[in-house]
């Protein structure tokens, strides 16, 4: 097989969902370009004009006139979050520092997520935060008044420091995080390139109270975790070269990328000018020999998302990979260490669960099977690559539900394949 042509990603998720919610709060209006108008981001898009927000049809090239810090009222419906935690939890944080009551709910996936990691603190700042079952969805947040704190967090997450970060901003009060290691920082780095005091040293961040926001200006770079698919593909590929232009390259997203070259792979990754604060640069791969490799727990928290692909990636390698510290992924869109080893071993990989991670065992055998993707738009798309690849006889139940993500992605991977 050959791979070969330029292929242009999807806007980043995390940013675009942090270009709507800060333009929402903004003073003026701000240009957005390249926006994900995946189903995740269409829920954040959908909950703000709940809110009260005049967000436009998601486009190409959107302007989102903001009116301040203060600007959301109450809805009269639900907040429908639909498959998206990062609309629930960040917005979480912004709706605990309004004086009303707000009611979030979502699909089954998502009503079954966690939502006492930003509960626990939004309430310590003074929020009432109210379960009609368990820890997940629906939620009812009603905000007002909050207070400043310092809060350390149980696992590095981003959704969990942004919620925090989002009710001091709106509320106008300082607040700290710390984390037992560094998640991603899009929220820091977009609140600094909009006026507001953020302080970072090492895993701790600090938010200073700010008058207002600045109107954004920005290009959305492509989506490093959706790069990360038509990599894999190039790197298991037999001949050609494939470059993805204006990825984001933020070192807190880009441990995927990092873990590929331990592995053998042939990858540069050239930076171009920054957007929103974030850093962005092509990626260009190439086929590879890769072997397998132990993953250090310190390396999940920038490729979380991307693990179930690297087992994927490991199931073509030479030897054993093993990948620890990763019992975030059992509480994502479907418990993706249980479903990635199921479906590795439906196809004849041998794989093994473990209870932070998995271990995989490369082999150069077809693979043939089905596979139950739960739903789960990271199981298609990683295991896509391997039914791509020549021999393979691999199907898929449900290869829609991409569209969370990555809505033309079957499109792309044909069209990257020359031969």
């Amino acid at each position: 097989m050959r791979v070969a042509g330029t292929v242009q990603v999807p806007g980043d998720k995390s940013i675009s969902h942090r270009a709507l919610l800060l333009a929402a709060l903004a003073d003026g209006p701000s240009r957005i370009r390249n926006i994900l108008p995946s189903a995740d981001v269409h829920s954040t898009a959908g909950a703000l004009r709940a809110l009260g927000v005049d967000v436009p049809a998601l486009a190409p090239d959107m302007t989102i006139v903001g009116r301040g810090l203060g600007s959301l009222r109450a809805s009269e419906a639900d907040l429908d979050c639909g498959n998206s935690g990062t609309t629930t939890r960040l917005l979480s944080g912004i709706a605990a520092a309004c004086p009303f009551a707000s009611r979030f709910t979502g699909d089954a996936s998502l009503s079954r997520r966690p939502m006492q990691r930003v509960a626990r603190p939004l309430t310590a700042m003074g929020a009432r935060i109210e379960f009609e079952g368990g820890d997940g969805l629906p939620m009812v947040i009603t905000g007002g008044s909050l207070h400043t704190i310092e809060w350390s967090t149980r696992t590095a997450s981003a959704q969990t420091k942004s919620a925090i970060l989002l009710a001091g901003l709106v509320a106008g009060v300082p607040v700290t995080v710390r984390e037992p290691a560094r998640s991603r920082d899009h929220t820091e780095r977009m609140l600094g390139a909009m006026g507001v005091g953020v302080t970072v040293r090492g895993t701790e961040v600090q938010l200073a109270p700010a008058p207002r926001l600045d109107p954004l200006d920005m290009t959305v770079p492509a989506d490093p975790s959706s790069a990360a698919f038509l990599t894999a593909l190039a790197v298991l590929a037999e001949q050609g070269e494939l470059t993805i232009p204006m990825v984001c390259l933020n070192e807190t997203r880009t441990g995927f990328f990092r873990a590929l070259a331990r592995m053998g792979a042939r990858l540069e990754l050239c930076l171009a000018a920054p957007q929103g604060g974030d850093v962005a640069g092509a990626v260009l791969a190439r086929p590879s020999a890769l072997t397998g490799i132990e993953l250090d727990p310190a390396e999940v928290p920038s490729m979380i998302d991307e693990l179930p692909l690297l087992a994927c990636i490991a199931a073509r390698a030479e030897g054993t990979t093993t990948i620890s510290g990763a019992a975030e992924l059992r509480v994502k869109e479907s418990d993706r260490i249980a479903v990635t080893v199921a479906n590795l071993r439906a196809v004849g990989i041998q794989a093994e669960e473990l209870p932070d991670g998995m271990r995989v065992m490369g082999s150069r055998r077809a693979l043939r099977g089905a596979i139950c993707t739960h739903g789960d738009h990271r199981i298609a798309m990683a295991f896509g690559i391997l039914a791509a690849l020549p021999g393979n006889e691999i199907a898929i139940d449900d290869p829609g539900c991409v569209t969370v993500s990555y809505p033309d992605f079957w499109h792309d991977l044909r069209r990257v394949v020359a031969g």
